[in-house]
């Protein structure tokens, strides 16, 4: 007898499609069958390439994040640490609300309710977003170095601060707030850091 192939398919465009489900969705909304449906496959080729529906979301949130990773690039490689805050803040308004994608972020949507048996989520959503919130504690680090931010300046909790400013963005965008709106939000929340500067002489 000639046991039949494993169902081939493009990881890539598989995981593109099952990441904006559970972004709309959440983890504990979002479905096996409407999973499958938007990826093309069935569930036994779900569950024999991924392991289980948070095998999937753990693959969904690694191409997430790559598909970030030029944008965290672009952010912290601005000249001083108020324009990495600035591009950070505004560029998030616009992606949260980028028509293309389902509003807000997949790292705060994807884990606001979860159940019984998916007490993990939560903790994995929020490791991923403290990935990005080291990196910005590096960077005014360097700042701090460099003269460019305050001396006495706490670059850890300067980044737990925008990490928290970002996250209530997202929890906007994904009840309908305006780009506009969290533009206004990005503004406010950069005069706040800019107490943290250091003035310099023109």
């Amino acid at each position: 007898m000639v046991m039949g192939r494993p169902r081939e398919f493009d990881t890539e465009k598989v995981l593109d499609e099952a990441m904006e489900v559970f972004w709309r969705h959440g983890y504990e909304g979002a479905t096996i069958a409407e999973l499958t449906t938007a990826m093309g496959i069935n569930p036994p080729s779900l569950y024999a390439a991924f392991g289980s529906k948070e095998g999937l979301l753990k693959a969904a949130l690694d191409r997430y994040t790559e598909k970030r990773a030029e944008f965290m690039r672009d952010v912290l490689g601005a000249p001083t640490a108020r324009e990495v805050v600035e591009r950070l803040l505004l560029r998030i308004a616009d992606l949260h609300t980028n028509p293309n994608d389902p509003p807000g972020c997949l790292l705060v949507a994807g884990g606001l309710a979860c159940g019984a048996g998916a007490e993990n989520v939560p903790f994995e959503l929020a490791s991923r977003r403290a990935q990005a919130e080291e990196q910005l504690r590096n960077r005014f680090i360097d700042a701090i170095k460099e003269g460019d931010l305050a001396a006495d300046a706490d670059p850890a909790a300067l980044a737990r601060y925008l990490s928290a400013v970002i996250a209530g963005m997202g929890v906007l965008a994904s009840s309908g707030a305006s780009r506009e709106e969290l533009r206004q939000i990005a503004l406010v929340a950069l005069k706040t850091f800019d107490e943290q500067l250091r003035v310099r002489a023109a």
